[in-house]
């Protein structure tokens, strides 16, 4: 890490994620180190992470890109969820123009096993299409932000479950349950049975926060269908997890002091 003489390296994180959390409270307790992490504001009441916080866009990457040398940022990690491919592509344009670092930290994806009926999908809108031949009672899990794309499916009956209430457009036959993870295999169970789910959909979120799902879907042979993620913008290095991104960190940071 830098020299204590030195003025602290201020790392700015896009989070919003339990990695970034846990990112932001290893490097918020270095004292060489001034740790900024960036929430979307699509949350009500979001888990603040460690360190400042600023909430709310930039305006784009060019906004972004000024937000960068305004703040004298030093590295930019990109923690954000894996489906938040916008964000992320602003941050790479923001990263290349401002000639700062650029980290992506994406938890690994889920892998399918024995007994797993999984049904992959490239966007909300596959998965909608793919519903009426596999169920009439569906869990949609993936977040309040993409209901419209299954409002048109008016015989089926959706449970969504979304931190913050939805609003619309959104399917005409819907009930809401409002709940954070983690989640556990018992309650998943229940919640199935309790509702008489035929078909899971989730996006491929990686983590175990909301896999038990997974696990009781397997279980009661109900069949999933899984968004993949979309690509990562070109050139970006990534890792794994908070660690990686600690090491990646104190890497960079020990190069630029050697020069």
């Amino acid at each position: 890490m830098p020299d204590a003489a030195r003025p602290p390296r201020h790392v700015l994180i896009l989070g919003g994620t339990t990695e970034a959390r846990r990112l932001a409270a290893t490097l918020a307790a270095e004292p060489s180190l001034r740790v900024t992490t960036s929430l979307a504001g699509r949350v009500a009441a979001p888990r603040l992470p460690a360190g400042e916080v600023r909430i709310g866009g930039f305006g784009g990457p060019e906004g972004q890109a000024r937000w960068l040398r305004e703040h004298a940022v030093d590295a930019l990690i990109d923690a954000t969820h894996p489906f938040a491919d916008t964000i992320s592509h602003h941050a790479a344009l923001a990263a290349a123009t401002a000639h700062v670092p650029l980290l992506a930290l994406r938890r690994p994806g889920w892998v399918p096993g024995p007994g797993d009926d999984w049904h992959q999908v490239t966007s909300l809108d596959e998965a909608a299409a793919a519903l009426p031949a596999l169920g009439t009672r569906i869990f949609l899990t993936t977040g309040r932000m993409g209901l419209a794309h299954f409002a048109h499916l008016t015989d089926l009956w959706f449970l969504v479950r979304s931190v913050d209430a939805p609003e619309p457009p959104h399917p005409p036959r819907m009930t809401t349950l409002l709940a954070r993870g983690p989640f556990t295999p018992d309650g998943e169970r229940q919640l199935l049975r309790d509702h008489r789910i035929d078909v899971v959909v989730t996006k491929d979120s990686g983590a175990t926060a909301t896999a038990a799902k997974l696990t009781a879907a397997r279980e009661a042979g109900v069949p999933v269908v899984v968004v993949r993620r979309p690509p990562l913008p070109d050139g970006v290095p990534v890792a794994a997890g908070p660690d990686e991104a600690v090491q990646w960190i104190r890497s960079l940071f020990s190069e630029a002091n050697a020069r």
